[in-house]
């Protein structure tokens, strides 16, 4: 198997030797008027700085289990500039994570092969500390497959939902009443191969997160170019398959990877590792079903490097979608005609580093923040919300294999 070739994922099997240790530690936090007088003026300034409203950004990463792993970061949304906070020992390769919507709690996967002797990762629940935004762990328990790889909340915030990559499967956590988590209450298996003998030669997982009414579960597996349909179980968070189970065929070999919802929930938008495409899809909430729109490339025409596309979001507003490019090392912007869903290119920016595994945007869309894993750093772009274009800020983070980014509401 060439998985961790291929992926450059991990080196997450040396990692899973050590084991993920136990984890009890806390770490701790670290409009002005216009006026002709110049100095006036300039206080004034002095004073927007101040009262500027910024935001927290939790951002995973792959990492030893003795070592800080998962960070807080706090962000301007007004000059993009990123100030560390504080680090915390999340365990071996706390690569994704979420919060529930109150943000009393963090949940994690530990991107592993091997957890107390099985062949799974883990997924770790931490309680957010409401004035600091400081961890401590709740507790943990096995993923039911190797190398979790994505991690989100359904349910109304009563479940957990975890897609095993190296597993092939996707698996249900009933969240209690204390944040922790109870084993899985379901694991999904998914079965079959795609054309593509070295990507494709087993089910891989990729993905796992509700529609946003909260009806649908969706599973995006890159191994079999499927995306699968299922739904909760209220009574004990197990999940069910949909009928048919398959809410989407993919193109043959484009491996499906990450999904974003259109903030008006009619629409949703696949991106592709394998082909370097982005597909768009209609939602049919009465039925759980995906019908494709369009495919677009994510690359410019003239470009025939080797290329993974990563991860896919919309903006708040629901104007434009972004998807980031490992190997070209750009982000791909595109227009949303948002009567029809239809995409129509923009631009690609280069993504300032090597390797853009995730990104996001901030919570007023002014900023967007791209985690480049190889090239340890985190680059932010101001976002022209009138043209959907990104312009690099000069601001940027180093952080060791950034992986995955969450932004929240200061906790001060």
């Amino acid at each position: 198997m060439n998985y961790l070739h291929n992926h450059a994922r991990r080196n997450f099997v040396k990692v899973a030797a050590v084991g993920v240790m136990s984890l009890s530690m806390a770490f701790s936090a670290c409009t002005s008027s216009e006026s002709d007088n110049a100095a006036s003026a300039e206080a004034a300034t002095g004073n927007q700085t101040q009262n500027t409203e910024t935001y927290m950004v939790y951002v995973g990463t792959y990492a030893d289990p003795e070592n800080e792993s998962i960070f807080l970061y706090q962000l301007n949304p007004e000059t993009g500039e990123l100030s560390r906070v504080s680090g915390f020992k999340g365990g071996a390769n706390p690569s994704f994570l979420t919060l529930d919507e109150q943000r009393n709690n963090l949940y994690a996967v530990n991107e592993t092969m091997d957890y107390q002797g099985q062949q799974s990762g883990a997924v770790s629940a931490f309680s957010v500390n409401q004035q600091t935004g400081s961890l401590t762990l709740l507790n943990q328990v096995a993923s039911k497959g190797g190398a979790p790889c994505y991690i989100s909340i359904g349910d109304d915030g009563k479940t957990v939902l975890v897609a095993n990559y190296m597993g092939g499967n996707v698996a249900a956590f009933p969240i209690q009443e204390n944040g922790t988590l109870t084993e899985a209450a379901s694991v999904e298996q998914h079965e079959g191969t795609g054309p593509n003998k070295d990507r494709q030669e087993a089910a891989h997982a990729h993905y796992v997160a509700p529609s946003p009414d909260n009806q649908y579960v969706y599973a995006v597996d890159l191994g079999v170019d499927k995306i699968y349909g299922y739904r909760l179980n209220a009574e004990n968070g197990a999940m069910e398959p949909m009928e048919p189970a398959v809410a989407f065929a993919a193109a043959p070999g484009a491996g499906p990877r990450q999904m974003a919802f259109h903030p008006d929930g009619q629409y949703a938008y696949v991106i592709n590792e394998l082909n370097s495409t982005m597909t768009a899809l209609t939602y049919d909430s009465g039925n759980g079903g995906l019908s494709e729109i369009q495919t677009l490339s994510t690359l410019p025409a003239d470009f025939n490097g080797g290329n993974y596309p990563a991860a896919v979001r919309v903006s708040p507003d629901g104007k434009y979608l972004y998807g980031s490019n490992r190997g070209h090392n750009s982000i791909v912007v595109y227009a949303i005609d948002e009567s029809t869903g239809k995409l129509t290119f923009i631009e690609t920016v280069p993504s300032g580093g090597d390797w853009p595994r995730d990104f996001t945007v901030d919570l007023t869309g002014n900023v967007m923040l791209v985690a480049n894993e190889r090239s340890n750093n985190i680059v932010s772009f101001k976002i022209d919300k009138a043209a959907g274009k990104l312009t690099a800020t000069g601001h940027e983070a180093e952080v060791h294999k950034p992986v995955s980014l969450q932004v929240v509401p200061n906790f001060q």
